[in-house]
């Protein structure tokens, strides 16, 4: 039997979870022991495959390292750090260039600054432009360093971006920055919010697949 750690609570149905190695199980109050049990086994094979394939992604974050020479995805393309003499550190519009004798370490955390500021300038850039087209007025425009969300609405109409949209390419961030202006309109996943998506982008579906497939390439990497 999978080892597994158990939350019960007023919900209709069992749920399994398999999160950063570990397996969590949500069943109904009254659930019996067994039936938890038996719900699991029938699970097995998926819940295995599920904990080897965080296991590689895992290992392949702990592996990760940026050096001199390696890529960085920016807006959908990749561009090579470079070593140029000074002090500054910034993109050029083809390489990200920085002083030498930096460490991995320090050259990671330098393309991160360097990709919040070009995130912080592109996606405001965007959101005003399609807000102006939707008609919406946004309070304030926030970059921050979220992890497992794109994009968010408050309910005082403030937008917030992870830094990491910026790596996506120019059609994903122009439906990252359209599904949260339409959150001004409707504070909801309802259809009528996807038909205010659907106005301005009706190739959504498309860009949404495009963001799941950079989604999946961030996990086996280490930005954080």
């Amino acid at each position: 039997m999978i080892s597994y750690t158990l939350t019960r609570s007023r919900r209709k149905t069992a749920a399994i979870y398999v999160r950063e190695g570990a397996v969590e199980v949500r069943a109904p109050l009254r659930m019996p022991k067994n039936d938890i049990d038996r719900f699991i086994t029938e699970k097995e094979t998926w819940i295995l495959k599920s904990l080897a394939k965080q296991h590689i992604q895992a290992e392949n974050k702990e592996s990760f390292e940026i050096n001199y020479g390696s890529v960085v995805t920016f807006r959908g393309n990749q561009h090579t750090i470079t070593q140029r003499n000074g002090t500054k550190a910034g993109f050029d519009g083809g390489v990200f260039y920085m002083p030498p004798d930096l460490t991995p370490e320090q050259i990671k955390a330098t393309c991160v600054q360097i990709c919040r500021r070009l995130a912080k300038a592109h996606i405001a850039n965007r959101v005003s432009t399609y807000a102006a087209q939707m008609n919406v007025t946004p309070a304030e425009i926030k970059i921050n360093n979220a992890m497992k969300r794109w994009g968010s609405c408050s309910s005082k109409k403030s937008l917030n971006f992870s830094w990491r949209l910026i790596m996506a390419d120019d059609s994903v961030i122009d439906y990252v920055v359209v599904h949260e202006l339409a959150h001004l309109v409707e504070m909801n996943h309802s259809s009528q919010f996807w038909a205010v998506v659907a106005g301005i982008l009706p190739d959504y579906p498309a860009r949404k697949i495009k963001l799941k497939e950079l989604q999946k390439k961030l996990m086996n990497e280490d930005w954080g």
